[in-house]
């Protein structure tokens, strides 16, 4: 017979201290792939503003060129005002309005213009294309700087670039565009 204390064994297997740390260490990775999971979310929501900063810089350029091919732009108004008094772009970022008269944006015959604005769904009852489809201004938040600046050594070439600054909560956010116009088309 053996004595009972001695055929006391070590019994194998996990402490509670041991089940409690993993637990712990578990819970710590699991909820960093929870905050990743909502900031992506988060930047993901933002592709849609790109997207439309994208457009209306593109909007932006084109019309320009559209411009100087139907000839009511000349190569002299192809600029800003600071650089040249015939330059009929305006200085620095302005409001995202509605182009003038002219078809333009950022020109002085923007004055006056009502805010631009874009559709983003349709009304109440499913009919896109009313006038109350649902839609966002973009002037309170959204602005558009066209800068036109002569190519050095190249006199019938210039650099258009377009920014489009934007917020969206408390992320301030730009897309730039830049593109080059010829004094041809």
């Amino acid at each position: 017979m053996q004595n009972p204390q001695k055929s006391f064994r070590r019994q194998k297997g996990f402490t509670l201290i041991e089940a409690m740390l993993s637990i712990a260490i578990l819970s710590v990775g699991v909820l960093s792939f929870a905050a990743i999971y909502a900031q992506g979310l988060y930047y993901a929501s933002l592709t849609s503003y790109d997207y439309v900063a994208q457009k209306k810089a593109e909007q932006a350029v084109e019309a320009i060129f559209a411009a100087r091919d139907a000839g009511s732009l000349t190569w002299a108004t192809i600029q800003n005002q600071s650089v040249d008094p015939q330059g009929v772009f305006m200085d620095g970022p302005q409001p995202m309005l509605q182009p003038g008269t002219d078809g333009l944006v950022g020109t002085l015959l923007d004055a006056g213009a009502p805010n631009e604005v874009i559709v983003i769904g349709p009304n109440s009852s499913g009919q896109l294309g009313t006038s109350s489809d649902q839609s966002v201004d973009l002037n309170p938040w959204m602005t558009r700087t066209i800068l036109i600046t002569n190519v050095v050594g190249e006199t019938g070439l210039r650099q258009i670039t377009v920014t489009i600054d934007y917020k969206v909560g408390k992320n301030k956010r730009s897309y730039t565009l830049v593109s080059y116009i010829s004094s041809f088309s």
